[in-house]
């Protein structure tokens, strides 16, 4: 039986790389699948709905075709997976299950939307020519579940249909547009802008704070205020 920390550590690989910006980040995620037994990507769903969807990708070329189509239509935004120790562990199959969740932005549209997926990875040992990787435990299989009918609703540019029924449902308001984006760089935009305002009105705030304790200092000392070009209202304060 493989220990679980032997079947967590290629998973673990598989999703930094998936987390972590590279100059190469499809030749770093293909770097965590086998050579031979021949690897396969796969998430599930109707293949009408994406270039992605409900194909089954094969060997490196494949895997590499499945993250470009990835890349080719969505970003990906805050990308995370829960702990390792929430991890179903399958040591018979050498497989793991994860959850993760991310705000996915279909680029032609600029729609997005928030999720939560799931990932079941089959492990093998790697039968490669290459020593560095021979007998390696490796990313074999890797398929995907998430919510296909979002990315379809999103590159139709039609993911507010969803908040106009939310709206009729729930008698109206802005029910439902929790985890949807309708225009996501917009957003990033306005809360990049809100977010300045707000460091902004803090340093002004503190100066504020700063030059009313001087001003009651110099009080204090028997001068005032300075006005003007260094003029003040009670003469030299020397």
């Amino acid at each position: 039986m493989t220990p679980r920390t032997t079947l967590l550590d290629p998973v673990q690989r598989l999703t930094q790389a998936l987390t972590t910006p590279t100059r190469s980040p499809i030749s770093t995620l293909l770097s965590t699948f086998t050579t031979q037994p021949t690897p396969l990507a796969h998430e599930h769903g109707l293949p009408q709905l994406a270039p992605f969807l409900g194909r089954s990708f094969t060997g490196l070329d494949g895997v590499a075709r499945y993250f470009e189509l990835l890349a080719d239509h969505l970003a990906i935004h805050d990308m995370a997976f829960e702990p390792d120790e929430s991890w179903v562990v399958d040591d018979t199959n050498q497989a793991v299950t994860l959850r993760g969740s991310a705000t996915f932005e279909w680029k032609a549209t600029r729609q997005a939307w928030d999720e939560t997926f799931v990932y079941r990875v089959a492990l093998a040992e790697d039968a490669s020519s290459d020593p560095l990787k021979r007998g390696s435990l490796r990313v074999w299989e890797y398929r995907v579940w998430a919510d296909s009918g979002a990315a379809y609703l999103a590159r139709l540019g039609r993911l507010g249909e969803l908040l106009q029924a939310g709206a009729r449902e729930g008698g109206g308001g802005r029910a439902g547009v929790e985890g949807i984006h309708l225009d996501y760089q917009i957003e990033v935009r306005e809360a990049t802008e809100k977010e300045t305002k707000k460091k902004r009105d803090a340093e002004a705030g503190r100066g504020d704070a700063t030059e009313t304790r001087k001003s009651r200092d110099r009080k204090k000392s028997g001068c005032q205020d300075v006005l003007g070009s260094g003029l003040n209202v009670y003469g030299s304060c020397g």
